[in-house]
């Protein structure tokens, strides 16, 4: 080969390194940026809420204890709530980039509430133990998901 024909391939190779090195600055600078706050809709009026179910006993809440900016929220759990960043989740945690889209679940059988991993890629820990497979929970039980511990709550 002829040098002008090793030149070009050299700086051929140099692009290409430079090109994906600038790719990967910009995907960690976009991955350090975290999550964009939700933005908050108005919504049309709606009719009444539905009341909650009653049968004889208070219902289920999971509260935020961390982040202490978020601290005090509580989400009631009616049979069953997911908890995630995605957009349907019933325990909606879009500030914790830790968080999965659909993380885990709780759910109420027979009165107990139980709270089950939905193969996250950081675990359900409650009580600082891990989440393997579905785990009975009691009042003052503390979940983590991601960075974000919430607190069980009747």
């Amino acid at each position: 080969m002829s040098d002008q024909v090793l030149t070009i391939l050299k700086f051929c190779l140099l692009a290409v390194l430079y090109l994906f090195l600038a790719r990967v600055v910009w995907i960690v600078a976009r991955e350090l940026r975290g999550t964009p706050a939700p933005v908050a809709l108005v919504a049309a009026p709606v009719a009444a809420p539905a009341p909650p179910k009653s049968r004889g006993r208070r219902q289920w809440r999971l509260v935020l204890v961390e982040p202490a900016a978020e601290a005090g929220a509580a989400f009631p759990i009616d049979d069953e709530a997911t908890l995630g960043r995605g957009g349907g989740c019933t325990v909606p945690l879009a500030f914790d980039t830790f968080v999965s889209q659909v993380h885990a679940r709780a759910f109420d059988r027979d009165g107990t509430l139980w709270v089950e991993d939905l193969g996250s890629r950081n675990g359900t820990f409650v009580n600082g133990e891990q989440v393997h497979e579905p785990t009975k929970v009691t009042k003052g039980a503390r979940v983590q998901v991601g960075e974000t511990v919430l607190e069980v709550d009747r």
